[in-house]
């Protein structure tokens, strides 16, 4: 039977949250539930308590009642209206937690001293935030290359309104280059300076170029044609594409609505760990790959002994890969052959290939030649589960062969991935083998849950026993 989820049909599953792309987002929402965490573990410590059991449960509700926090946007309320909200909120959340602790009778567990001064404490120190990040996360963003680039296709009204909020919103860690449009330079003179950036025509060439990370698609309706030629031509980038204004299309990754100010944009292309997400796939990936490097330590070690013993050569094989959004790794194997090729042009391995060693045939079949990829899982270039990675020759040559090939590359590679525990591990040998392992990965992005991840994990223990596909 298949393993397949049984909605992994083309159609899309819409997801609605409200946002931006990137680090800045995943700031904002962590911002309320750091502040009130921290405010509790200073309040527990000026008194002399200690952080156990109990302080943690309770860290854990807060987090759970105040994620995901938001920033106040350009024209919000005034400072006095800001504390209102911000008062209101919170001993909302002390409310339904002093009623929990009295239905389950654990309030005597903690100093009543130190939960006062948390409770007055933390609605200061959330104000304090929120009226300090606005300008110093800006700044951060910058100084650490976390600002993203993005651009406009089409400079109507619209496409000029979401631009001026690109501009205006430093909140929303993005960097705005300009516009397409494949208008005349007289229909144009609005744009500032620099803003005209070529016709529609040029933009996927500019997005590879310039590894542009977000593209808002701001064409009418009536242009549904030319708005379907352009998505074509982008499936060879990995920039996340956003519609503006709403627009049916099929065959979404990821669907979902965000808002640029009270401007609704859709995304149409994007990675499935956005915002939670993606601390939730980075955090179980950090520690599942620990705690396996920490038991399969012994076994490394042998087989890299055996390796060193069977043929000349060094103990890990080193080849350059795809990773996230298109961005060239190194993934480490152990060495199964006598080669170590990194070329423009990598030949797969077959069945009874003379290039791997007698050991390097065992480690293949049992998979351990895998073993070493868990550092790069620690080093956050892949994940546990993801589409596998290819040599960077394959992908160069199946992107121009596999329409969205590159769109597996939203997310980091995993060390196993759906296509490997449906049949499809070990050699493409065909274009068609290849495309079927293609709809695998890019079904993965449209479903992914941790429950899928899991079920993948447990999937590939089977595999890997039966040897399927390996050699």
């Amino acid at each position: 039977m298949s393993f397949l989820p049984q909605n992994l049909s083309h159609e899309p599953r819409a997801r609605f949250a409200r946002g931006q792309p990137g680090a800045a987002a995943l700031l904002q929402a962590a911002v309320d539930p750091a502040v009130a965490i921290a405010t509790l573990a200073l309040a527990i410590t000026v008194f002399g308590g200690s952080f156990d059991g109990g302080c943690l449960i309770l860290a854990l509700l807060v987090f759970a009642m105040t994620f995901p926090g938001s920033l106040a946007r350009p024209g919000a309320p005034s400072a006095a209206g800001l504390a209102r909200d911000i008062a209101a909120g919170w001993f909302a959340v002390v409310g339904l937690l002093l009623l929990l602790g009295w239905a389950s009778h654990t309030l005597s567990a903690f100093d009543e001293r130190a939960l006062l001064a948390w409770a007055l404490g933390t609605p200061l120190a959330l104000f304090a935030a929120h009226r300090a990040l606005p300008l110093w996360l800006p700044r951060l963003l910058s100084t650490e290359g976390l600002r993203k680039t993005a651009v406009i296709a089409g400079a109507n009204e619209l496409g000029r309104r979401l631009g001026e909020r690109l501009r205006g919103d430093p909140m929303l860690g993005l960097r705005f280059n300009g516009y397409f449009d494949d208008r005349g330079a007289g229909r144009l003179r609005q744009l500032a300076a620099g803003e005209n950036l070529g016709t529609l025509e040029g933009l996927a060439d500019y997005a590879r170029a310039h590894r542009v990370d977000v593209i808002y698609i701001a064409l009418p309706m009536a242009s549904q044609p030319r708005i379907l030629r352009l998505l074509e031509e982008l499936r060879d980038t990995t920039a996340s594409i956003y519609f503006v204004p709403d627009i049916f299309v099929s065959d979404l990754i990821q669907a979902r609505v965000d808002f640029v100010g009270e401007l609704p944009v859709v995304a149409v292309c994007e990675t499935p760990f956005f915002g939670f997400n993606g601390l939730i796939k980075r955090v179980s990936d950090f520690v599942l790959a620990a705690l396996i490097l920490a038991l399969i330590a012994p076994l490394m070690l042998a087989v890299a002994i055996g390796v060193k013993l069977s043929s000349p050569g060094p103990v890990l094989f080193k080849q350059r890969r795809y990773g996230v959004d298109g961005r060239k790794i190194v993934v480490y194997k152990f060495r199964s052959m006598t080669v170590a090729e990194d070329g423009d042009v990598v030949r797969q391995a077959t069945r009874n290939d003379s290039r791997i060693t007698p050991f390097g045939a065992f480690l293949r079949r049992t998979s351990l030649d895998e073993l070493p990829q868990f550092i790069n899982v620690l080093q956050g270039r892949m994940s546990v589960v993801g589409p596998r990675p290819h040599a960077v020759a394959h992908n160069e040559l199946y992107r121009k062969l596999i329409r969205g090939y590159m769109i597996r590359h939203k997310v980091r590679p995993g060390i196993t991935g759906l296509a490997q525990v449906n049949g499809l591990r070990g050699e493409t040998d065909t274009v068609e083998k290849m495309k079927l392992r293609i709809e695998y990965d890019l079904a993965y992005l449209r479903n992914w849950s941790v429950l899928l991840d899991l079920q993948i994990i447990l999937k590939t223990v089977g595999v890997v026993l039966k040897r399927q596909n390996a050699y």
